[in-house]
């Protein structure tokens, strides 16, 4: 293939393109219609992101449990904290309220103060009745007094889970049906019943709702991740049309790059919807990613046509220059640019790999969009304007190609100095980065349901639920005495540990029979002798064909049961330090041979998953570096070569890193991105100012120092143009209310300025002090692929 990408090769697809441009145009919009029909594909996110490989043992034991005991984030929880609320009126509502969800057809079932019930010893028959606490309404103040005393004093059992008996902090529990947590059914219910049902109840009551559990966070969530999109693509486009302005000086210039790269975002959703994947937090990204790329894209191709016109007056001449010196350049730092992405398809991910399909699609269309409409529409366009191509000689560009001169012809010793002292302290701050698998550390924290999840980790200690799951090896195996002391000496260390809440399992249940049988007594809310056991198992068998007490707690074969508490928000070496005491006393306490005892949960699968993915990632950008290597072996035949281009793209990534380490940005699947793309991007700049250097090689005779100074004062304009469009079409991620995309876009932000300024310095440098091993006819062979074709002979002269 690359054998083709040769100067006559590009002449041909310069005639092509020129000569059939109408018909080129009509295929271009062609297509744009196609992918605009994909967008009906489009579907949003219903689900956390997975960011486990479908077989990976964490995720199989996840729907294991799943499987037996259904959807563990199905779970809604409406809370008020208010002491006002404890009034006839007030306490009603808030009971009509939760009772008006239960109408719903995606509800399952709804808990709250009115539906508790009084677990009654029933000695005629020998079996528990259950009695609701409030059997129609309040109707007076001493029904309330009553309901306070035995909701907070006499009942322990529903203590931390309807409510919290020391800050009288009440809430409902909202159970949605199973088969519709991972739909559009959800967010319908959430947005449009359940927002506006509390709505109507605040403004009655004037009680201030909190609202939290996984189903309304990712509902949330996910409406904040499509809100962004059309934000990012705007202020990508505001940003980078802006600065091209300032550059060009030219509407005319602008208004065909917004047009380029408005086609690009379009041919991306429509991939988006042909290969039918979801928009995540990841894909999201891509189409404002796709404006970011494309400009520069633009601004090669059209500042090279500007200054051919301004060489020899011959426009048609200039725009098929344009197709031939910078067509193949510009493939080559696209197709690295896209092969940064799609490392990401080699891992395990199935997040990742749709990231990395997605934008390498996007990228490789962005190019050939902007290899065919920039040439045709100018065309159709008189000439550019004297002031149109006043740019060219701007005085503040060249005294800055003239700082960058003479820091490498006289201040190389300071380059170096300063790459080693920024390399030293970078390696130290790298000791300090730290992985973070928190669920909702990417969330926004400015949001009232972000709000709400601190609320509910400071009442009910936290929202994120951790399951441990039992397996007894033998039918109704979980009711034995035995298993329930074991599973109550776990749930003891569990009450310990202040990041976890209270656990709920059948332990609760059987202590809480154990009450009923005394007759009430809360001091009696504890396990059973084994002589009681026998007696209370009766009571509870003869109770069972009115009420499934076990429902929730044990499957219906009795083999497993299910240990539920919820976890803080808490890093990534919190949770598996909690995660090792717990397995400590797991295996200590429940024999191998007669249990299987298993922890999981979505905050588990989560922390499990941002630790595969940075192991994933990391080898991800090993894949990128070997593969763009090979791509600058390819191109250069010179190893010496490949390790003095990869010194200065290296070292800006180890300076980010190094960053992330004293700003205390943690490892997580957002930052991680940044060392891949960030890569693929810089490379780019090192391939054009290598290209251009062994080009004025051959023209000066193999003159090395005439060379350097002569491909930096070159290719310095267009790197600096190029890099400052990245760094602010970047930074516009900076105005996203996710943590994680702020970092991404502020750190790969910095890295490409620092990859900027590391390939017009250090990479000079280097090529100037090992003149003698590099540049020379032996090692710098004649290149597999001409990037920039030579000079034609009547250009020089003109």
């Amino acid at each position: 293939m690359f054998k083709l990408l040769t100067k006559g090769f590009w002449e041909t697809v310069a005639r092509l393109i020129l000569r059939n441009k109408i018909a080129i145009l009509i295929t271009v919009v062609l297509y744009t219609i196609f992918f605009g029909m994909q967008w009906k594909h489009m579907r949003f996110t219903y689900t956390e992101a997975n960011l486990l490989p479908d077989d990976h043992e964490v995720n199989l034991i996840y729907n294991e449990f799943l499987e037996i005991f259904g959807e563990e984030g199905n779970l809604i929880v409406l809370g008020v904290k208010d002491s006002t609320l404890f009034s006839v009126e007030k306490l009603n509502a808030w009971n009509q309220l939760s009772e008006s969800f239960k109408t719903y057809e995606e509800v399952e079932t709804v808990i709250s103060i009115k539906d508790l019930q009084k677990l009654i010893k029933n000695s005629e028959e020998q079996k528990f009745d259950l009695e609701p606490f409030i059997k129609d309404s309040i109707s007076s103040v001493e029904q309330l007094d009553i309901l306070q005393d035995e909701l907070f004093r006499k009942y322990p059992f529903y203590d931390n889970f309807l409510f919290n008996k020391d800050s009288k902090t009440i809430r409902t529990a909202v159970y949605l049906k199973k088969d519709i947590v991972n739909t559009s059914a959800r967010k319908d219910f959430v947005i449009n019943v359940l927002q506006k049902e509390i709505n109507i109840f605040e403004t009655k009551t004037d009680l201030d709702v909190r609202v939290s559990g996984m189903p309304y966070i990712r509902t949330l969530n996910a409406q904040n991740i499509v809100d962004e999109i059309s934000l990012f693509i705007g202020a990508a486009l505001g940003i980078t049309s802006l600065i091209f302005f300032l550059f060009f000086r030219s509407f005319r210039a602008t208004i065909i790059s917004l047009i380029v790269v408005s086609i690009g975002v379009m041919w991306t959703f429509g991939i988006l919807g042909l290969l039918k994947y979801e928009i995540t937090v990841l894909t999201a990204l891509i189409p404002p990613l796709i404006i970011v790329i494309g400009i520069p894209n633009c601004i090669f191709l059209i500042n090279k046509y500007q200054h051919e016109v301004k060489l020899h007056g011959n426009k048609i001449k200039s725009l098929q220059r344009v197709i031939t010196k910078v067509g193949n350049a510009t493939l080559m730092t696209n197709v690295t640019t896209a092969s940064g992405f799609a490392t990401f398809i080699f891992t395990e991910s199935q997040l990742l790999k749709e990231f990395g399909i997605v934008a390498s699609l996007s990228i490789l269309s962005i190019f050939i969009l902007c290899l065919l409409i920039i040439p045709i529409l100018y065309t159709f366009l008189p000439y550019p304007k004297p002031r149109h191509l006043e740019h060219l000689n701007k005085r503040w560009i060249n005294g800055f190609v003239d700082w960058m001169e003479r820091m490498v012809k006289h201040r190389k010793i300071t380059i170096y100095i300063t790459a080693l002292i920024l390399l030293i302290v970078s390696l130290l701050g790298i000791n300090k980065m730290e992985i973070s698998g928190s669920l909702i550390e990417d969330m926004p924290k400015d949001k009232e349901f972000f709000r709400d999840i601190r609320f509910f980790e400071s009442e009910f200690n936290g929202i994120m639920p951790l399951e441990i799951m039992i397996d007894t090896k033998r039918k109704k195996g979980v009711m034995k005495l035995a298993t329930i002391k074991r599973m109550n000496e776990l749930e003891e260390l569990i009450d310990e540990i202040p990041e976890l809440s209270r656990p709920v399992s059948v332990v609760s249940l059987v202590k809480y029979a154990k009450q009923a049988y005394t007759n009430g007594n809360p001091k009696y809310y504890q396990l059973p002798t084994s002589q009681e056991n026998l007696f209370i198992s009766s009571y509870v068998k003869k109770s069972s064909s009115d009420v499934d007490l076990l429902k929730n707690f044990v499957d219906s074969t009795g083999q497993y049961a299910r240990i539920t508490t919820f976890m803080k928000d808490i890093g990534t070496d919190k949770m598996e330090r909690i995660e090792e005491t717990l397995q400590t006393k797991i295996d200590k306490i429940f024999p191998k041979e007669r249990y299987e005892v298993t922890m999981t949960g979505k905050a588990l699968v989560f922390q499990k998953g941002t630790k595969y993915l940075v192991r994933n990632l990391i080898i991800s950008l090993t894949l990128a570096i070997i593969l763009i290597s090979l791509f600058m072996a390819y191109m250069f035949r010179s190893i010496k070569m490949i390790v003095v281009s990869l010194v200065p793209n290296l070292l800006p990534l180890l300076v980010t890193a190094g960053l992330m380490g004293y700003l205390g940005v943690p490892i997580k699947p957002s930052t991680i991105l940044v060392f891949s793309i960030a890569f693929g991007i810089s490379v780019d700049d090192t391939i054009h100012f290598l290209a251009k250097y062994r080009q004025e090689l051959q023209a000066n005779h193999w003159k090395i120092r005439k060379s350097v100074y002569a491909a930096l004062r070159e290719t310095g304009v267009s790197m600096f143009y190029t890099s400052i469009v990245l760094f602010f079409g970047f930074s516009v991620f900076m105005i996203s209310s996710f943590g994680g995309t702020v970092a991404l876009g502020g750190l790969v932000s910095a890295t490409l300025l620092f990859a900027m300024l590391s390939n017009l310095l250090l990479l000079p440098s280097l090529l100037l002090s090992l003149e003698r091993s590099i540049a020379n006819k032996t090692v710098l062979k004649e290149p597999s692929i001409k990037i920039i074709p030579e000079e034609d002979d009547d250009s020089k002269d003109n």
